[in-house]
């Protein structure tokens, strides 16, 4: 039995992460501050049907608070940790500029702090497939470049790419880094575009849909996400023997450290995943066809060649087969069967 710490625990992965490791015996630990960025009582529901589980405990605690981290980390003694926990939303960063910094770089800082001083064996963090910005070179892949974020919640993701980076240099922490590609699923975020869709179909109103409907995005099942990150928190990373500062490879080091991309490696447009979404609900959706928004990319799509190599997993949830769990997971929810 492994101690392990789940921040943003009361989160849509995070929930879903504590769910797997306590049904497989680990014991967890989840922390998460409830903000109100989106419906706390969905965050508290979720909580709910972890609650009760052997082997869980949870505190309401913000990742921001230092003291209260590391008093944390010295009592509990985590075998690993998975940070979870951040500002989400891209679009929100373009509001609220502050929120990103005090949580996703401060708050992130003091999870770093808490592993290298209490021997964590294994620091498992989560990026985004934002840090690929204004790339356009197709799949995104791990090695390639991405110093070219256009929005700030990118721009601190990248940072605790760096970050942790320079932990596993100077201290010796394994970290692994999760490039997460538009999760979807049952217990979703309310902000996403799936769960505002859903909404607005089923109550007869209009849907905004950017950048026309052309936009790509390589929507990625919850299930798989959950199964990718288990899988990557029992490979802890080992420093890369070929690896060289005349060529440097970004996705490895000579340090205890990885990155990964957990994605479904098959980007569809949005269009056709508004189309599925309305045969799943079994109506049509009205439309307002918009240009795309500051911060948000055309296109995503994930290379996930070292995943399948390093631990021998691929995303493979089909758009059809997730939207249709998610629908039935929708109206269960919101008593609407």
């Amino acid at each position: 039995m492994k101690k392990i710490l789940v921040t943003g625990a009361a989160g849509f992965i995070g929930f879903h992460l504590c769910k797997r490791l306590l049904n497989r015996g680990d014991k967890v630990f989840g922390i998460d501050n409830l903000n109100d960025y989106y419906d706390v009582n969905l965050k508290k529901d979720r909580l709910k049907q972890i609650d009760g589980m052997k082997n869980f405990k949870f505190i309401k605690m913000d990742i921001a608070d230092r003291k209260s981290i590391a008093s944390l980390f010295s009592e509990e003694s985590f075998d690993a940790a998975v940070n979870l926990a951040a500002q989400a939303g891209v679009r929100y960063s373009l509001i609220n500029p502050y929120a990103y910094i005090e949580s996703n770089i401060n708050g992130f800082l003091n999870i770093l702090e808490g592993c290298r001083h209490n021997k964590v064996k294994h620091l498992v963090f989560a990026s985004s497939s934002s840090v690929y910005g204004a790339n356009t070179n197709m799949p995104f892949s791990v090695h390639h470049n991405v110093d070219h974020p256009v929005s700030l919640y990118a721009a601190t993701k990248k940072a605790n790419e760096l970050m942790a980076h320079t932990y596993a240099s100077l201290y010796n922490i394994p970290c692994t880094g999760l490039r997460f590609f538009t999760v979807y699923g049952p217990w979703g975020r309310p902000d996403m575009a799936l769960f505002l869709f859903t909404k607005a179909i089923l109550q007869g109103k209009t849907i905004d849909v950017f950048n026309y409907g052309k936009m790509k995005r390589d929507f990625t099942y919850i299930d798989d996400i959950i199964e990718g990150v288990v899988r990557v928190m029992d490979k802890i990373p080992k420093p890369n023997p070929a690896w060289s500062g005349d060529n440097p490879d970004s996705a490895t080091s000579y340090a205890p450290y990885k990155l990964y991309n957990i994605g479904n490696n098959n980007p569809v447009e949005l269009m056709r995943f508004i189309e599925v979404l309305e045969d799943a609900i079994g109506k049509k959706a009205e439309k307002n066809l918009l240009p795309i928004q500051p911060g948000d990319v055309p296109a995503t799509y994930a290379d996930v060649d070292d995943l399948i190599n390093d631990v021998g997993f691929k995303p493979a949830t089909s758009i059809e087969e997730g939207i249709k769990k998610f629908v039935e997971w929708y109206k269960k929810y919101f008593k609407l069967a």
